[in-house]
């Protein structure tokens, strides 16, 4: 496991130990980060289930002003850190419950969920995403789950824009609508 490109480009990051934490392959990693290739320079960005905080390094690596990593594993935690501390990269990591975190009303320009696939959080995560209202204007949720896991919608001014399989891997991209976008269907 490494970071793709940018200012850390080509380090090396630790993995985790056992089967807790399911690393995202580099290959979804790059097709993950050539849809948000524009969408990434001085962007806030939450890395939620952060299990190694692969794909919030590598947002700071292209460019994020900042990445908030969450774990509720105190393992994680301690790797998130210690593979910031291998780019030279900062970012805040907090060993907390995803929704616990989310309740708090933080908003990101970028939201990555990639909770381990059997835990049956990607409902209730979204909700709570809609319901606070996490995003910013024109912000974009990246969901990655096992391909044959049925995603939800969300409520507006969220929706899911696309879909893409990558082998036994889906990327869901959710974005919220601007308010001039919204206006504009009116």
């Amino acid at each position: 496991m490494r970071v793709i490109t940018g200012t850390a480009g080509g380090r090396k990051l630790k993995s985790p130990e056992g089967e807790a934490v399911r690393p995202t392959t580099d290959h979804v990693k790059q097709a993950m980060f050539n849809i948000l290739q524009f969408d990434l320079e001085g962007r806030r960005v939450l890395d939620l289930f952060g299990g190694s905080g692969q794909l919030g390094i590598e947002a700071l690596s292209r460019g994020a002003r900042e990445a908030v990593f969450t774990d509720s594993s105190g393992n994680s935690v301690r790797l998130i850190q210690e593979n910031l501390e291998r780019c030279g990269l900062k970012g805040k990591v907090l060993q907390t419950d995803a929704l616990a975190y989310l309740s708090r009303g933080e908003k990101f320009d970028i939201i990555f969920i990639d909770p381990p696939y059997d835990s049956g959080l990607y409902r209730a995560v979204l909700e709570r995403i809609n319901a606070v209202d996490n995003l910013t204007e024109g912000g974009i949720i990246v969901c990655e789950s096992r391909a044959g896991t049925e995603l939800p919608e969300m409520s507006a001014p969220y929706r899911k824009q696309r879909e893409r399989h990558y082998g036994s891997v889906k990327i869901c991209i959710y974005s919220k609508e601007t308010a001039k976008a919204g206006n504009e269907n009116e």
